[in-house]
């Protein structure tokens, strides 16, 4: 992928918007921002994004998310290929009252297996010197450690990606086709079996800023008449798809529960989003 382009900590809004929406507002920010490089000559300005998030096996970082905990973080591997050469980032993403922090590490793929079971990786396999990144690693291995942490979920989208000509103190991101499948391994392969998607036909706009609130975020708002609101993949994904099956332990094993989980999500396309995860979770 390149170069990190990671904002270490920001400011972080989202909104649920339509296709059309995404395309005026793709000409409403061109005169701001700059299209992200890995996008440029993809399909629809968009790559793909691949996260692998892991929990305790009773959902604590899901459910401090659901309780509305003001200081929570999640734990996620994020790749963007399959080539074995291609490295993994190893993140945690915080959030503190209305400030986002991440931190993240990346590895060689071969060294993923260990540092889930708690071994830290050597210096060979990290793809950057930075102190940082291996500040990032250890703190993570001491908190999937803590948590007893495994691997729960595979979140997959297309992320068009605008941000600052000069720096990376202002992006928006807008994220398509949100899917969600359980993954109980650490396997890490872009291919989904049996995903759902997460917020139907709808997009993620995030605005991003790491200090003040750009003038031209609030015209944005205002032309679009964008409505503030909560677009956690993760757990959007975990309740759609029901909790008890992401960790129900034979759950590929058992072609019937399988059909069980999936064929009536299948027959749901009908309800709205809200509505498809507020039956999962009844479910």
């Amino acid at each position: 992928m390149g170069p990190d382009k990671l904002q270490a900590q920001r400011f972080e809004f989202k909104y649920i918007i339509s296709e059309a929406t995404a395309l005026a507002i793709r000409e409403f920010v061109q005169g701001y921002l700059v299209l992200d490089e890995f996008g440029s000559t993809q399909p629809n300005l968009s790559y793909p994004v691949h996260s692998l998030y892991l929990d305790s096996p009773d959902l604590k970082l899901y459910q401090s998310t659901i309780n509305g905990d003001k200081n929570r973080y999640k734990l996620r591997l994020r790749f963007y290929e399959d080539r074995p050469n291609a490295p993994v980032y190893f993140e945690i993403k915080r959030r503190v009252d209305n400030t986002i922090s991440k931190e993240r590490g990346g590895v060689d793929r071969d060294a993923v297996d260990s540092i889930l079971a708690g071994q830290l990786p050597s210096d060979d396999h990290v793809v950057s010197r930075d102190p940082r990144q291996h500040q990032a690693l250890r703190t993570f291995c001491r908190r999937v450690s803590a948590l007893q942490a495994i691997p729960i979920a595979h979140i997959a989208y297309l992320r068009e990606a605008w941000m600052s000509a000069h720096d990376n103190s202002v992006r928006i991101t807008i994220d398509r086709r949100v899917r969600c499948e359980p993954e109980p391994t650490a396997q890490l392969t872009t291919r989904m079996q049996d995903a759902v998607d997460v917020f139907g036909d709808y997009l993620v706009l995030e605005l991003k800023f790491t200090n003040r609130y750009p003038d031209w975020f609030r015209e944005l708002v205002r032309v679009f008449h964008l409505v503030q609101c909560g677009a956690a993949k993760y757990v959007d994904g975990a309740t759609l798809v029901g909790t008890r099956r992401l960790t129900h332990p034979g759950f590929f094993n058992d072609p019937a529960a399988h059909r069980q989980v999936y064929a009536p999500l299948n027959q749901r396309s009908h309800l709205t989003r809200r509505e498809q995860i507020l039956l999962a979770a009844a479910s």
